[in-house]
């Protein structure tokens, strides 16, 4: 049988709420829409790179983002400096998106939730007003890191539109 990726209902939108919970459930409102645009996808849909010479593709998108939530949420903000990266190297520093294939697709979707289960563990007793140094050095506050990130799914989920787009029509808000 061959694997797809699960259908997932976003959850409501919140429109009145304090600040951490605003941030909190915005952000995972962009997660499940980038696992929702992925809905329904085999691993031999989920590697298509249909956007003309790029390499972008949606399990490309899957491991960039369990990166990402790795390298702000624990490596930099939860000072869990030592661990590695996941799909990339030095010596290659693309692997993410060029690495994934139909056969690592449910592992890597695996990955993907596990690394945003920990990110959240990593902020859960934390203080908005936390500080961590970014890469450059500068000072940051988990309220900015949390405001960047929606940033970074609201980028992600747009090529995801594309890309599904191109894949089988379906598009999404």
């Amino acid at each position: 049988m061959t694997w797809t990726t699960p259908e997932v209902r976003r959850p409501e939108r919140t429109f009145t709420a304090d600040e951490r919970t605003a941030l909190e459930a915005t952000l995972d409102y962009q997660r499940a829409t980038f696992l929702h645009k992925c809905g329904g996808l085999t691993g031999e849909q989920l590697v298509l790179r249909p956007v003309g010479r790029s390499t972008l593709s949606l399990l490309g998108l899957a491991r960039h983002l369990a990166g990402v939530e790795r390298w702000w949420f624990r490596n930099h903000f939860g000072g869990e400096r030592e661990l590695p990266w996941i799909f990339f190297t030095e010596d290659n520093l693309e692997g993410d998106f060029d690495d994934g294939t139909a056969e690592s697709a449910q592992g890597d979707f695996a990955i993907y939730q596990r690394e945003v289960a920990a990110a959240r563990a990593a902020v859960a007793d934390r203080a908005l007003t936390d500080t961590f140094h970014r890469p450059k050095g500068e000072l940051a506050d988990l309220r900015c890191l949390f405001l960047y990130m929606i940033e970074e799914y609201a980028r992600h989920n747009g090529h995801a539109d594309l890309v599904r787009e191109h894949i089988d029509g379906r598009t999404g808000e």
